[in-house]
């Protein structure tokens, strides 16, 4: 495989394997924000002291990194199956 030697290691110099490299990356930097909400989130409902207003904030923070990472997870698996099983794109498997 050609690659280009950088500070980031060897990153390939063709599309599927640039983006099978950097995707692993981009979906734990995305589970990691999600975690970073997600701590957030259950710290505002447990600091909330009954207050509705505060309630709602954290269980919006919770709501709304759970669907960051469903989303995240579903365009994999959407790539997935349109890459490797309807168009059979050479690389992807």
């Amino acid at each position: 495989m050609n690659c280009t030697p950088t500070e980031l290691g060897c990153i390939p110099n063709d599309p599927v394997g640039f983006v099978s490299k950097f995707y692993g990356i981009g979906l734990s930097a995305i589970a990691g924000v999600a975690l970073i909400f997600l701590i957030y989130g259950g710290y505002t409902i447990l600091s909330s002291q009954g207050n509705p207003q505060s309630l709602n904030k954290g269980k919006s923070y919770i709501m709304y990194a759970i669907i960051g990472i469903l989303f995240a997870v579903l365009g994999f698996v959407f790539i997935q199956i349109i890459a490797v099983n309807v168009l059979g794109i050479p690389g992807f498997k």
